[in-house]
């Protein structure tokens, strides 16, 4: 029931990175370009959990566990970057496709830190989800075109630091508090953004002219929610189930679009969805089944 909760948890965090494709999109549609839009994601993230951090937390991080959550916090902004790459050179659904290999590369990442082969139900949920994904995805909604070796670079690049991210956010400095935790994360994000899209959106006007709106949503759904859900979450459940877990990210994505942008989803991509749902579930399912299993064995040894 424990391990139920915080994969609530993971799953919140997850479904908040799911709806910032279609705020993107409208962002878009307003004159609003990538860098300004990401930069203004963590600038604006950041702020909120400095004020979170300011009012909650006296808790004194040392040194080397503010280098290390530095470091960790590159890994979010790296995906947010290589993803973006990805788009321009790829149509989306392929590169949403690449982003996704996250899943199997987390339960492998896993496996080799713990030295341990994934679990049947580990493996079995991996391969539905790779099927929902590619539905989902939109890849046989049309033809395929003559693919950008530069853009499955970078799409697959996007995939392995969002499964570092999982893995290391759910092992450096896990003492620490959780506000300070994310707030330190934020921080090494935030400074890479803005090292590779300098923030001059900050005072050339731009900011003013209505992308504060974009980024001050964006800075909730991509960096405050996830942040502090994966950062509570991930050293509860793991890696492996966590890169599962956050598989729900896709859905989520859909079902903003279909809401907030009126998009059409065609049926392919909602067998998709149910893949994916049903791959996230199965761990949980057989993990519930082989408890009761146990138990009943349990009471039937008690009993004799």
């Amino acid at each position: 029931m424990i391990k139920l909760k915080f994969s609530l948890v993971i799953l919140l965090g997850a479904c908040s990175y799911g709806v910032l494709s279609s705020i993107l999109k409208i962002g878009f549609l307003n004159g609003f370009s990538f860098p300004e839009l990401l930069g203004g994601q963590f600038v604006f993230g950041w702020f909120g959990l400095l004020l979170l951090v300011l009012t909650f937390s006296r808790y004194k991080v040392s040194l080397k566990n503010i280098l290390s959550l530095l470091a960790v916090g590159t890994t979010m902004s790296l995906t947010s970057i290589f993803y973006g790459l990805s788009v321009k050179e790829l149509p989306a659904s392929i590169a949403i496709v690449l982003l996704f290999q996250f899943t199997w590369m987390g339960v492998l990442i896993e496996a080799i830190a713990n030295k341990a082969f994934p679990s049947r139900e580990k493996l079995l949920s991996i391969l539905i989800l790779l099927l929902g994904t590619v539905f989902a995805g939109g890849l046989f909604d049309g033809s395929i075109q003559q693919l950008s070796i530069k853009g499955i670079i970078f799409g697959l690049l996007a995939a392995i630091t969002f499964s570092f991210y999982f893995f290391v956010s759910g092992r450096v400095s896990t003492e620490v508090p959780v506000v300070s935790k994310s707030f330190f994360m934020a921080t090494g994000a935030t400074l890479l953004v803005c090292l590779v899209y300098p923030p001059t959106y900050l005072i050339d006007g731009t900011l003013q002219t209505g992308l504060w709106k974009y980024a001050l949503i964006l800075g909730f759904f991509g960096v405050i929610i996830p942040i502090m859900c994966f950062s509570i979450g991930v050293p509860k459940v793991g890696t492996g189930l966590a890169t599962i877990l956050g598989a729900i990210e896709l859905p989520t994505a859909v079902i903003a679009s279909i809401t907030l942008l009126n998009e059409f989803v065609s049926p392919l991509k909602w067998i998709g969805i149910i893949f994916i749902l049903f791959g996230i579930l199965i761990p949980q399912m057989l993990k519930v089944r082989k408890e009761k299993r146990q138990n009943f064995f349990r009471e039937d040894t008690i009993e004799n």
